[in-house]
């Protein structure tokens, strides 16, 4: 059995000239291939414009997915953790901020494990009721690395530590050198999560459950690296494990 990990969308502006269309949804071919890697199928989830089809949307993705996996993609609008926009706030996507905030906190409430990295980890802090610094180098004076990193993403950049005790550290070891492509993080933790990495300069690099294995978060994006560290592709095999055993535990047709 492979159990169906559901793969919110991003939007993309003028992907091609042969598509009848000014934007399209889209989820990274290095986070499908991952997916696949580790054992599940892939299922794109992608998000709607008008808020009133929100709701019937997440109920039909819900009957059918065994995990959820929230990938990287622009900023987060600040207003929907109770903050307004800062100067060096990025690009926002207000109406796939909205879908994919319900569809996290629906599926928490429903028991999916849940897999997230880099923006999926904020908006996963988000869910928990946590915030996020907008921008590192306006808001957090401590942060004095280089998280937008200038090397082509597949290449680590600096590197993090976990937390001795946490679920990151069983799956992938105390340290880790990893790519950073992010100006935002988690600044206040939510309530039900603990910080499970930082890097050197104390940013919080992996967030998890506090009582369970079914929420975990990254800041980096291991799917551009586990082709050189097999470690970063256990934890998508990880993610479609606590899928299967979600399967069987709800006798998914």
């Amino acid at each position: 059995m492979r159990p169906y990990i559901g793969i919110p969308t991003d939007q993309l502006a003028g992907v091609s000239p042969y598509i009848n269309t000014q934007s399209a949804s889209v989820v990274p071919e290095a986070i499908k291939q991952a997916v696949i890697d580790a054992g599940g199928v892939p299922l794109i989830l992608p998000f709607p414009e008008h808020f009133d089809q929100v709701e019937p949307l997440i109920e039909a993705d819900l009957e059918v997915v065994c995990g959820l996996l929230l990938p990287g993609g622009p900023d987060l609008d600040p207003t929907l953790y109770g903050q307004e926009p800062e100067l060096k706030l990025g690009s926002v996507i207000l109406p796939e901020d909205r879908f994919e905030l319900a569809l996290t906190r629906r599926a928490i409430q429903a028991g999916l494990p849940i897999f997230s990295l880099c923006r999926g980890m904020q908006l996963l802090n988000v869910a928990c009721g946590g915030d996020l610094y907008q921008d590192l180098g306006t808001d957090d004076p401590t942060a004095r690395l280089r998280h937008a990193q200038a090397a082509p993403g597949q290449y680590p950049t600096h590197h993090v530590r976990m937390a001795k005790d946490s679920r990151l550290a069983q799956l992938i070891g105390e340290t880790a050198y990893v790519n950073s492509r992010h100006h935002q993080a988690v600044h206040h933790v939510g309530s039900t999560l603990r910080v499970s990495a930082t890097a050197p300069d104390g940013v919080i690099e992996g967030i998890e459950s506090t009582a369970s294995d079914q929420l975990l978060g990254v800041q980096w994006h291991p799917e551009n690296l586990a082709e050189g560290d097999p470690r970063q592709g256990a934890l998508f095999k990880d993610l479609v494990m606590r899928a299967t055993k979600f399967y069987h535990t709800h006798q998914r047709k």
